[in-house]
């Protein structure tokens, strides 16, 4: 455990890497890397286990920076040890298109795992991680055979500690017994308004030691590197807990601001970091490495691979042993899902029962859980009502609870819905697992940190939203999404799905699992839908699609989930009534059938005819597929659901009235348009 001048040179190393490229580029936080650089050179250089060659070895040690703002401390880590980002990356921190962007990004720089910077979210993402870890080494390790046993390390800060989803997270991995993981929290008592005192002055210790987790304190993280490996040594040996290490840092060592929140979120002046290098015995010129630093961390890193070859002569004992099980594991990295799996979804006919379609989703996780062996989910309290958990299904618990084990893949997540969505991020970037979460879809807005996350950073999770509109009914506005389906169809790379029957769900489900890079929300009704006529999983799987035509209507009517039955009997009442022609068109997704070809799109929603929307939600956003728009912009209403729709006029006769009034206002424009017919398109 001895340390000297060649540890402390590639500390003050990777101090002066964090200063010159924020320096560099005018902008960023040097503060925290330069207060945490001496325990991420212990932890890299003595404990994680990684090969910088292969980014995606399975058994490596995981490592999060949940106070991402710090993120050139993880970048000149990733470069000395000799990832693949050079000098010039570094160099270009924070500018266009480079590999080295403002907050740490999983799809753009190697060696990134997760996507981290909205405070609090990498916390719940190493959970997610250190579960996901615990259930593949509980479903694939055999005697003599540790397929994985990894660790997962994550730094915080005092900013992740103060945003609540970290505290739902924090939580349930006490809970868990997470032994695996091992969060160090750099207390240097500042954040962006000053000095922690003004506002977070909470016993962190006593908070963690109540959830359930081992804490060790070192007073010293500045420069008693002796006793940040003890401190992590100790974290390592508790099997049964995960760990805090709370580490006292000076924000901004050595620089002439240190200690203060001016370091925390600018660039140092060019005279600080001159008096640095002088005081250090640096040259003055930007982004120099000592030989030796890179010396030392590549002999970390050799070992690394070294392992990495041990483990792979390992998996080929394991796989002659274990075939079936290799196999499986082999697949599941790759992210494809096992052949012919989807035979097991469901077909409908209109002749089968009304189903809500919670239910249908229900009987979908049933029929595939056993197809699909990486199906990995649970519900934030609600199971009874989002139908999450199938029949015989385990749940994920440690042994000494009683109440299941880590093979088991039905996880209990409390009422949490921000750190289930933090989590299930996490669970997917380990790559072992295919996460789904169940919530209303009202509370899916709780979530809406990690949802954007999982669009940002490519990972395939699933939200099963029931309860998702005013039929949901006595619950009343409080629980009744008005804005939701708006707010998640604007953010860019996720699907939400709100399926108008049983085929339309099963489609679904089939894009969804099948679209490896891509987060979906599945918005689910209470109240049972009929099964359509015209209605195929393949039609739906567009995103949007002709369930009924007619020749020479008259008008399309546009809609999803639970108002497509409606609009089928509007039809009839309007040609009954009126001697009016309505096609009908299901748009159970927006986001795949924007990817679909302009010729497809205008044979659905074709150019001479007016159009109208029909959704119990807001209008926000129809107007790229209809003339018109026929929903709610006001909040809903306390009473059983077909009174509350009622109350809107969301009727056969209240679409009808809208319906002719379109034709009425449309009857006199020459040539009408398609709204798909635009000068460009808006999305790149």
């Amino acid at each position: 455990m001895t340390y000297g001048e060649i540890d402390q040179l590639a500390i003050n190393t990777i101090r002066l890497l964090a200063a010159d490229a924020t320096f560099n580029s005018n902008s960023g936080h040097p503060g925290a890397p330069m207060g945490m650089a001496p325990v991420a050179h212990v932890l890299f250089n003595k404990f994680m286990k990684f090969n910088p060659k292969n980014t995606k070895w399975l058994n490596r040690d995981r490592f999060v920076l949940s106070n991402g703002h710090g993120c050139m401390l993880q970048y000149a880590l990733l470069h000395l040890f000799g990832y693949d980002l050079s000098i010039e990356d570094l160099k270009n921190f924070r500018k266009v298109d480079s590999r080295t962007p403002g907050h740490p990004e999983s799809h753009d720089t190697p060696g990134i795992e997760v996507t981290t910077g909205p405070l609090g979210q990498g916390v719940c993402n190493a959970v997610g991680l250190a579960m996901a870890q615990a259930h593949t080494a509980a479903t694939f390790n055999k005697p003599g055979f540790d397929v994985v046993d990894n660790y997962t390390y994550c730094f915080l800060g005092d900013g992740c500690l103060m945003e609540g989803v970290s505290s739902e997270s924090s939580s349930l991995a006490g809970h868990l017994q997470l032994g695996n993981l091992i969060c160090i929290y750099d207390d240097n008592h500042i954040s962006i308004d000053g000095d922690t005192n003004c506002a977070f002055t909470e016993d962190v210790v006593k908070r963690y030691e109540a959830y359930g987790w081992h804490v060790e304190v070192v007073h010293d993280g500045d420069s008693d590197l002796a006793a940040i490996e003890a401190a992590i040594k100790k974290c390592r040996e508790v099997k049964d807990k995960p760990s805090l290490i709370k580490l006292k840092t000076t924000i901004g060592y050595g620089s002439l601001q240190q200690g203060t929140h001016g370091v925390h979120g600018s660039p140092l002046k060019a005279d600080d970091i001159k008096q640095l290098k002088q005081k250090w015995g640096f040259p003055e010129d930007a982004f120099h490495v000592p030989k030796e630093v890179y010396d030392l961390y590549g002999k970390h890193s050799s070992e690394g691979a070294s392992h990495e070859d041990k483990w792979n002569q390992l998996m080929s004992k394991y796989a002659e042993q274990f075939p079936n099980e290799a196999a499986d594991l082999k697949r599941r990295q790759t992210g494809d899902l096992p052949q012919g799996w989807e035979k097991n979804l469901p077909v409908y006919t209109p002749a089968d029962a009304a189903v809500a379609s919670r239910k249908l989703s229900e009987t979908v996780l049933g029929k595939i859980e056993g197809a699909i062996p990486e199906l990995f989910g649970g519900s934030a309290d609600l199971t009874g009502s989002n139908l999450t958990r199938w029949k015989n299904a385990v749940d994920f618990q440690p042994k000494a609870t009683g109440l299941g084990d880590y093979s088991g893949r039905y996880v209990r997540y409390g009422v949490r819905e921000h750190g289930m969505g933090a989590i299930m991020n996490g669970l997917a970037a380990y790559g072992t697992i295919l996460p789904y979460g169940g919530t209303f879809l009202n509370f899916v807005s709780y979530g809406a940190g990690a949802v954007r996350l999982s669009a940002l950073s490519q990972v395939r999770v699933i939200w099963v939203a029931t309860h998702d509109s005013i039929g949901l009914g006595e619950d009343g506005p409080t629980h009744q999404p008005i804005e939701t389906l708006a707010h998640f169809r604007a953010l860019p790379n996720c699907m939400v799905w709100r399926p108008a029957d049983g085929n339309e769900t099963s489609a679904a489900y089939y894009i969804a699992l099948t679209s490896k890079h891509t987060p979906s929300i599945m918005a689910l009704s209470r109240q049972n839908l009929p099964q359509l006529e015209g209605s195929t999983i393949e039609k739906a799987s567009k995103g949007g699609y002709v369930l009924h035509e007619v020749p020479g209507a008259n008008i399309t009517l546009v809609s999803t989930g639970s108002e497509v039955g409606i609009c089928v009997d509007a039809a009839k009442y309007l040609e009954e009534k009126h001697g009016v022609k309505a096609r009908i068109v299901s748009i159970p997704c927006f986001e795949v059938f924007d990817s679909q070809s302009k010729e497809y799109r205008l044979s659905v929603l074709p150019d001479g005819i007016p159009s109208l929307s029909v959704e119990v939600m807001s209008t926000m956003g129809w107007e790229r597929y209809t003339h018109e728009q026929f929903g709610i912009n006001r909040f809903g209403a306390s009473g059983a659901y077909k009174d509350v729709y009622k109350k809107f006029e969301f009727t056969p006769e209240g679409i009808s009235k809208r319906a002719i009034a379109t034709i009425d206002f449309w009857k006199d424009v020459p040539n009408v348009r398609s709204p798909i017919n635009r000068a460009f398109q808006q999305h790149i």
